[in-house]
């Protein structure tokens, strides 16, 4: 089933996810809902509280396979990259950001086998930017304070627009 896609400045953005404790049919059938909707909004990740789920589960393909973790934690980072990104949640909007090039990640797949995995450029960039939404964090907490009142400003007068 294809999910909605909370966007900004929807609440459960800000909103720091819980830790999954069993991974039951109800959570496959999430993560399977939120791969599809990845897959049909052509997305690089999506974060569980991008879909309204305030679970740590992200979901993640940028053309070299779909990863899924479901707790993850950041065990090391090493190098800066500053690159652009863009954001299912910020739908048009993209910011050049500054992310780690290389990562080491924690977390359990599908079947709740906890596994790690080393990750540098455009996968670090991508997994960090997911783990960000799980810890309640978005593009605009990794911009300058005047930029961020510029932006949201922008952001709530084109959302007002819409509706």
């Amino acid at each position: 089933m294809i999910l909605e896609i909370k966007t900004y400045p929807e609440k459960i953005l800000k909103q720091k996810a819980k830790r999954v404790d069993e991974i039951d049919a109800g959570i496959k059938k999430l993560i399977d809902d939120m791969v599809e909707t990845l897959y049909v909004k052509k997305g690089a990740g999506l974060a569980a509280n991008q879909v309204g789920e305030a679970k740590q589960i992200a979901v993640i393909d940028f053309g070299e396979g779909l990863t899924i973790l479901i707790n993850p934690e950041i065990l090391s980072k090493n190098g800066k990259l500053v690159a652009a990104e863009g954001c299912l949640s910020f739908p048009g909007l993209e910011l050049d950001i500054k992310r780690p090039q290389k990562i080491l990640v924690r977390y359990l797949d599908k079947s709740g086998k906890e596994k790690k995995i080393r990750a540098e450029d455009l996968r670090a960039r991508v997994i960090c930017h997911e783990l960000d939404h799980l810890q309640g964090k978005t593009l605009l907490d990794r911009v300058g304070f005047f930029k961020r009142i510029k932006l949201k400003r922008r952001l709530k007068y084109e959302t007002k627009m819409r509706t």
